[in-house]
């Protein structure tokens, strides 16, 4: 019998464009406006949204709290660039769906982006990259979450899965990488290892992760993580050490050396994955529910050079 938590272990914030397929509308008002695409809302607030691409990761993640009974120990908070008014349709289909939501923030047009903290949120979802580069300049846990080819998982098991240079720590060795190639951030990493990296933007939520799996006794966990990386060894030691000092547990490492992540998230059996690099979430999409992180050295935007 799982013990019962004393309040949520963790809090996720989820846009209302990635827990529901509002693309319809959404055309509606890039091509037509705010009028238009208010009208229709309204005109169709008690037809039923189909799931988005962050819906069964909600739909698991919230039948945890059935698993541990007591108060929930995973909350869901939707964010919107609605107003409640045209919003009426999300919060209809949450409760056709049957989706425990019950905290939400409209921002009338506004990026929502800004509640995440007020809500004291893990991990903001969204489809608008603005936002989540809002969130993650503010120093929250936050991803673009990008259309999948393929169907969910169908495991009941949950299963997250993570980037680590520039999602779990800092883009610092990346940047050595980056500028000075792969002999030099060797070099680096050797020298380092007994040295802890700095925490990266996706720290925080891994660790309200690994409370929540506290939660559950050894053997009867419904919540699984990897760590997915490039790095081989003798990069690997750094890694295990700061997990280590972070006092963190990761249930599985794939350490690639550069080979394409897709086929290992497949592997895995991943529902989510986080990474940092445009190109590895492009290959990930294929297999898997992926979440661009624009965040580090790999998304800074260079400065053209003048004539």
């Amino acid at each position: 019998m799982a013990k019962k938590s004393a309040g949520p272990k963790l809090v996720i914030a989820i846009s209302s464009t990635a827990l529901f397929d509002m693309r319809e509308s959404h055309s509606i008002f890039e091509n037509e406006g705010v009028a238009a695409y208010a009208q229709y809302q309204r005109e169709h607030e008690d037809d039923i949204l189909e799931p988005g691409e962050a819906f069964p990761l909600a739909s698991k993640l919230l039948r945890i709290n059935e698993k541990l009974g007591g108060e929930p120990s995973v909350e869901i908070i939707l964010l919107s660039r609605n107003s409640a008014d045209t919003g009426l349709r999300v919060f209809n289909s949450i409760a056709h769906h049957g989706l425990n939501i019950s905290r939400a923030a409209f921002s009338g047009g506004n990026s929502p982006y800004r509640y995440v903290s007020a809500f004291a949120c893990h991990l903001f979802l969204s489809t608008h990259a603005e936002d989540v580069r809002s969130a993650l300049d503010s120093g929250m846990a936050a991803a673009t979450l990008l259309p999948s080819q393929s169907g969910p998982s169908q495991s009941d098991e949950l299963r997250f899965a993570f980037d680590g240079d520039a999602v779990l720590f800092s883009d610092a060795s990346e940047r050595i990488f980056k500028e000075r190639g792969l002999d030099a951030f060797t070099e680096n990493e050797k020298a380092s290892a007994h040295e802890p990296m700095d925490p990266g933007p996706f720290k925080d939520f891994l660790q309200a992760l690994h409370a929540l799996q506290s939660e559950f006794p050894d053997g009867d966990c419904p919540i699984r993580t990897a760590l997915v990386t490039a790095r081989a060894a003798p990069a690997h030691e750094r890694v295990v050490r700061t997990l280590r000092e972070w006092d963190i547990r990761i249930d599985e490492s794939l350490f690639l050396g550069g080979l394409s992540k897709g086929d290992f998230l497949d592997s895995f059996g991943a529902d989510v994955f986080f990474d940092d690099q445009q190109m590895h979430c492009t290959n990930a999409s294929e297999y898997v529910a992926t979440g661009h992180v624009p965040h580090g050295v790999a998304n800074e935007v260079k400065p053209e050079s003048g004539s």
